[in-house]
């Protein structure tokens, strides 16, 4: 008798790993997989030995702008300053993808919960580690000897060589 992959017994799984469904709403949660994950801290305590600094500074005239540097006192106008913090998402990533996991700490000047550019980029990494762990998953229940669902396409095709050999 065969044994299958359902979606019931993956998420099982995920939930043993700390990737279940019910925990991708709390953010905590979705947090603390992500950092583990990649051996990541984030801090707002300025030092020295941060892998990556992303905060905010003021112009001359009084602007806004955001810097993403992995060294604090080199920072080129031209790679390092943004003008929007909504392309800080996407420099926090980079920095965890190019650090990851060696023990990364990135210096963020705002960890509150309503900094949004940094909570998409948590909830980006979650998604993406949640794809990695699920194809983690299926391949240990594949060793383990269960095998997919047959597809309706399979089913059908299946139905039709019982019928033309008259099974």
């Amino acid at each position: 008798m065969s044994k299958f992959i359902t979606d019931e017994l993956v998420e099982e799984r995920l939930i043993k790993k700390g990737f279940g469904e019910q925990d991708s709403h709390d953010e905590e949660h979705v947090k603390k997989v992500v950092c583990k994950h990649y051996d990541l801290e984030i801090t707002d305590d300025w030092s020295n030995n941060c892998d990556h600094y992303i905060y905010e500074e003021t112009t001359a005239d009084g602007y806004s702008v955001w810097i993403s540097t992995y060294m604090q006192d080199k920072v080129s106008v031209s790679e390092n300053v943004f003008y929007y913090d909504n392309d800080l998402a996407d420099q926090f990533k980079t920095a965890v993808y190019d650090n990851d996991h060696s023990d990364v700490k990135i210096y963020v000047d705002d960890i509150h919960e309503d900094n949004y550019w940094l909570q998409d980029a948590i909830r980006d990494l979650y998604v993406e580690l949640v794809d990695v762990y699920t194809d983690m998953v299926r391949d240990e229940l594949i060793d383990e000897g269960y095998e997919d669902l047959p597809t309706d396409e399979q089913t059908s095709v299946d139905l039709l060589n019982l019928i033309a050999n008259n099974e």
